[in-house]
C-alpha cells in the first residue's frame, strides 16, 4: 500500500490526483505544510509514502520514475518526494524541521518535496534523483509559467521515451539491433497485461529447456528446433528486463532469478546437446567439450567479477590503456567490433543456435570454445594492462571481495594463518602463488597421468598449502584480482582433467554436474557481493570444503575408486553440494534482507 500527499490547492484543469492513483497511491489533499505534517503522521511506518505539491507539471513517467522504483529507500523529482519505511523515520524529523524551523533559520522557499529532500541528504538518507532526459518535472509559480512547462510535456512523445529507456543503454550489437527493436513492444504488451518480469523470466528458462530436450533427441528436426527455441528463450530473457525497467517492477526474487537462470539455461542446453550427439547417428561423445566450455565460460565470467570487484571504488585510477580504451570508444564503428569480440551472451547465444540447426554438436562446441577462448584472451589481456599501468589504491572493501571471490576453505584459512604469514609479501605475491598452486596441481595429471593415484592426493595437499599462501595477505596488489579465477580454473580444470582421463562410463556427465553446482555458488557469492550485503555465510563455505577442499575430496575419491565407483562418488559430491547450496541460496533470495540488484551495466554476460 502507498500513499500520496497533494499539498496546496490543485490548479484547475489538473489530472495529477488521477496519474498518482495510476501508479498506485491512495491520495490525500491536503492546504498547506502544516497539514502535510499532519497526514503524514497518520500514515502507518510501514507504507510507503510520497509528498507531491499540487502545481507538479510534467511527465507521468518523470513522477513513475521519481515515486515508484523499489530499489531506493527515498526518491524525488522537482516538485515531488518519496520514501520507503527505511526511510519514514528520516522523512518524519525533516518535516518538523521545515514546519516548525529555528527561529533564526527562515522557512525553506522551495516547494515542500525539494525542501524535505534537501533535509534527507543532509540526514544522510540517499536520495535517488532519476535522469530524466527530456522528461520534464517542474512546479511552474503562475499560469503562464504552467502554460508554458504543459507546452514542453506535450512537445515530447513520453511513451517513446519510455520505450527507449527500456532498453539498456550499453549491449551487444546482436541485442541492441536484432532483438531490442521488437522486445521492447513485447515488454509493453506484458506490462500492459499485468505480466510480472518474474514471470516471463520463468517462461525463458522452459523455453530454454525445451530447447535442451529437442537437442538431446540427437535428430536433424531436434536440432532446428531446438536452435528456434533458444532464440526465442533470449528474446524473453531481453525482455524481462525490460517489462522491469518499463514498469520498474523490480524485487528480490527476480534480481536471484535474472542472476542465475542465463546459466542454468545455458549449461542445461550444453547437456542437451551432449545427450543429442551420444543419441545420435554417429553416437558421439561430446561431454568433455560440453564441461569444456562450461568451465571457460564460467572462467571468464570470473575475471570479470573479480576485476571490477577490485575496482569498484579504487582512487586514484589512472591507466593509459583505460584512456586508449576511451579514445577508441568515440570511433563508432570500434565500439561495435570490440562488444563483439567478447562474445556476450546475444551473439554467442545466436552462434549456438545456428550452429545447432545446421551443424553438429561436436562442430558448435569446437566454434564455441574457439570464440570463448579468444574472447577470453582479449579482455584478461586488456584488464591486466590497465592493472600493471594504472596507479590505484584498492581499498579493504575490495580486498575483501577478492578474498570471498576466492572461496578459501578451512584448509587454506589454517595454511595462511600460519605457514602464509611467514612467507615475505610482495606485489605480485598472490597471483604468483596461485599460478603455483595451479601447477602443482593439474601437472601430474596432464602431463604424467597419474590422476587417479595416492600421488595426486599429495599434490591436492600441496595445492592447498600454496593456495593458502597465495591469500595470506589482504589482495590489494595490481593482479591480485586474477586469485579468484586462477583457482576457479584449478578447481574445474582439475574435476574435467581427472573424469576424461578416469574413462569410467558415466564420469563426464557427473562431473559436468559437479561443476555446474560449484559453478552455481561462485555465481550466487558474485550477486550477493554485488548487492552489497557480503559473501555466503562462512559456514556454508567451510562446510563444502572451498576449493582446495573440494579438490582434495575428489582427488581422494579419483585414486579409491575406479570406473563406476569413480562415477558414483562424482555425483553423490555434486547432490550435496547442490542441495547445500541452493537450499541456502535460495533462502537468503526470497529473504527480507536480499538486495534487489539488477544488471543495468550492460555488461557482456
Amino acid at each position: 500500500m502507498s500513499t500520496a500527499i497533494l499539498t496546496g490547492p490543485l490548479p484547475a484543469g489538473s489530472s495529477l490526483e488521477d496519474d498518482l492513483r495510476s501508479l498506485g497511491f491512495d491520495v490525500h489533499t491536503t492546504a498547506d505544510a502544516a497539514g502535510a505534517a499532519a497526514a503524514l503522521a497518520a500514515v502507518p511506518a510501514a507504507e510507503r509514502v510520497a509528498l507531491v505539491d499540487a502545481r507538479f507539471t510534467g511527465h507521468l513517467h518523470a513522477l513513475r520514475l521519481a515515486l515508484t522504483d523499489p530499489r531506493f529507500p527515498a526518491g524525488a523529482t522537482p516538485g515531488a518526494l518519496t520514501a520507503q519505511p527505511e526511510a519514514r523515520g528520516a522523512l518524519t524529523r525533516a518535516m518538523e524541521s521545515v514546519t516548525r524551523p529555528e527561529p533564526a533559520e527562515p522557512v525553506h522557499p522551495a516547494p515542500l518535496p525539494d525542501a524535505l529532500a534537501t533535509r534527507l541528504e543532509a540526514d544522510g538518507i540517499a536520495v535517488h534523483r532519476p535522469e530524466l532526459g527530456v522528461l520534464v518535472a517542474a512546479v511552474p509559480e503562475d499560469a503562464e509559467g504552467r502554460a508554458k512547462t504543459q507546452a514542453e510535456v506535450d512537445a515530447v512523445d513520453e511513451e517513446a521515451v519510455r520505450l527507449r529507456s527500456a532498453v539498456k543503454s550499453r549491449d551487444g550489437f546482436f541485442t541492441t539491433f536484432c532483438i531490442s527493436p521488437y522486445s521492447r513492444y513485447l515488454a509493453r504488451w506484458c506490462a500492459r497485461r499485468g505480466l510480472t518480469p518474474n514471470q516471463v523470466t520463468t517462461a525463458s528458462l522452459l523455453t530454454a529447456l525445451i530447447a535442451a530436450g529437442c537437442a538431446a533427441t540427437g535428430t536433424r528436426p531436434g536440432f532446428v528446433a531446438a536452435g528456434v527455441l533458444l532464440i526465442a528463450s533470449f528474446v524473453l530473457d531481453c525482455t524481462d528486463g525490460q517489462l522491469a525497467r518499463y514498469s520498474l517492477q523490480y524485487s528480490t526474487l527476480g534480481a536471484w532469478l535474472d542472476a542465475t537462470f542465463d546459466r542454468a539455461k545455458e549449461y542445461a542446453y550444453y547437456a542437451g546437446l551432449a545427450l543429442g550427439a551420444a543419441r545420435g547417428g554417429g553416437h558421439d561423445d561430446v561431454w568433455a567439450l560440453a564441461l569444456g566450455a562450461m568451465v571457460l565460460q564460467t572462467c571468464r565470467h570470473v575475471v570479470d567479477f573479480a576485476f571490477n570487484e577490485a575496482n569498484h571504488d579504487a582512487t586514484a585510477n589512472t591507466s593509459p590503456t583505460a584512456a586508449l580504451s576511451d579514445k577508441l570508444d568515440s570511433v563508432g564503428w570500434t565500439v561495435w567490433a570490440r562488444r563483439m569480440i567478447v562474445l556476450p551472451i546475444g551473439e554467442r547465444w545466436a552462434l549456438i543456435a545456428v550452429l545447432t540447426a545446421l551443424t553438429t554438436p561436436r562442430t558448435v562446441f569446437y566454434v564455441l570454445l574457439a570464440g570463448c577462448a579468444v574472447a577470453a584472451c582479449y579482455t584478461t589481456a586488456g584488464r591486466v594492462l590497465r592493472s600493471l599501468t594504472r596507479k590505484a589504491k584498492r581499498t579493504d572493501r575490495a580486498a575483501q571481495a577478492l578474498a570471498d571471490l576466492a572461496d578459501s576453505g578451512p584448509l587454506a584459512e589454517a595454511v595462511a594463518r600460519s605457514l602464509g604469514r611467514t612467507v615475505p609479501g610482495g606485489t605480485y605475491n598472490a597471483p604468483f602463488w596461485a599460478l603455483l598452486a595451479t601447477a602443482s596441481l593439474l601437472a601430474g595429471p596432464l602431463l604424467a597421468g597419474n590422476g587417479g593415484t595416492w600421488r595426486a592426493v599429495l599434490q591436492a595437499g600441496v595445492y592447498a598449502c600454496f593456495a593458502g599462501v597465495a591469500v595470506a595477505q589482504q589482495l590489494k596488489g595490481p593482479l591480485d584480482w586474477l586469485v579468484p579465477p586462477i583457482f576457479r580454473a584449478a578447481e574445474y580444470g582439475l574435476v574435467l582433467t581427472l573424469a576424461a582421463r578416469s574413462g569410467a562410463p558415466g564420469a563426464l556427465p557427473a562431473a559436468f554436474g559437479l561443476v555446474a553446482a560449484v559453478a552455481y555458488h561462485h555465481y550466487d557469492t558474485v550477486y550477493r557481493i554485488r548487492g552489497g550485503t557480503g559473501a555466503p555465510p562462512h559456514w556454508l563455505v567451510r562446510a563444502i570444503g572451498g576449493h582446495e577442499g573440494r579438490v582434495l575430496a575428489v582427488t581422494t575419491a579419483a585414486a579409491l575408486w575406479h570406473g563406476r565407483g569413480f562415477t558414483i562418488a562424482l555425483t553423490a559430491l555434486a547432490v550435496a553440494l547442490a542441495l547445500a547450496v541452493l537450499s541456502e541460496s535460495i533462502r537468503f533470495w526470497v529473504s527480507s534482507g536480499a538486495p534487489a540488484v539488477h544488471d543495468e551495466t550492460g555488461e557482456p554476460a
